[in-house]
């Protein structure tokens, strides 16, 4: 029986907890949405359970195609265990429609099909606002094992490919979506963190509706009938 133990750290959207094995934590899903560096917040009474639940989801769905995860299960509604792993301060986000940043800094017009996925590297610092990088700066910045560049890209790549299918069965277009990554003891580095409408652009496929956090963010909707939507159609 694993026991949940001292607070580790705390996260805009998370907690995260010791437990009673040292190779396992707790992860808790919190109600509090924020957007634009912090400078927008709010409380979402019910958004830590929706977010922990379609994250169990689509992790379990990544672990049956043989993509490695931290998740092991999900423990309650608001809590899930994992395996506890050395976090790179890379993360990796992978664009299939143009959206966001990318619209902001290219030549890109808003729900633009990208030719092929689109794969970028940013520094996850919030005093610098977690900018744009390349590979040379994650190894010049040391932020991840050389090695594991291209295994970053590649399981980003996958996971993106399991996802869009998995998604466009349900009528949903997956945009973009940011992976974060991280080193076990053994060394084996596997996709970390959440995987859920905080971390992913989802409309839907027919209408075009946004049901990801650019709902709190531009104040396009209910934010928890974008995510309740979301989990209905992947459940």
């Amino acid at each position: 029986m694993i026991r949940k133990l001292d607070k580790l750290y705390e996260g805009k959207a998370k907690v995260v907890y010791k437990t009673s094995d040292p190779d396992k934590l707790i992860l808790h899903f919190k109600d509090k949405v924020t957007a634009f560096d912090g400078l927008k917040e709010e409380e979402r009474k019910g958004k830590g359970i929706l977010n922990n639940l379609i994250s169990s989801l689509l992790f379990e769905i990544l672990e049956s195609k043989g993509i490695k995860t931290h998740y092991i299960r999900r423990l309650s509604d608001r809590e899930m265990l994992v395996w506890k792993a050395e976090r790179f301060l890379v993360e990796v986000v992978v664009r299939n429609v143009a959206a966001g940043s990318l619209v902001k800094r290219l030549d890109f017009k808003e729900g633009e099909f990208l030719k092929t996925p689109l794969v970028e590297f940013f520094y996850k610092s919030d005093k610098l606002k977690d900018p744009l990088i390349c590979r040379s700066h994650i190894k010049l910045m040391n932020l991840a094992p050389e090695e594991a560049i291209s295994f970053m890209e590649e399981t980003a790549l996958k996971v993106n490919s399991v996802l869009k299918d998995i998604l466009k069965e349900r009528n949903l277009l997956l945009v973009d979506f940011k992976l974060e990554f991280g080193k076990l003891p053994n060394n084996s580095v596997i996709v970390i963190d959440e995987i859920s409408p905080d971390s992913m652009r989802i409309w839907d496929k027919k209408t075009g509706e946004k049901l990801d956090k650019d709902r709190f963010r531009y104040n396009l909707g209910d934010l928890l009938e974008g995510y309740r939507k979301i989990l209905e159609r992947i459940s």
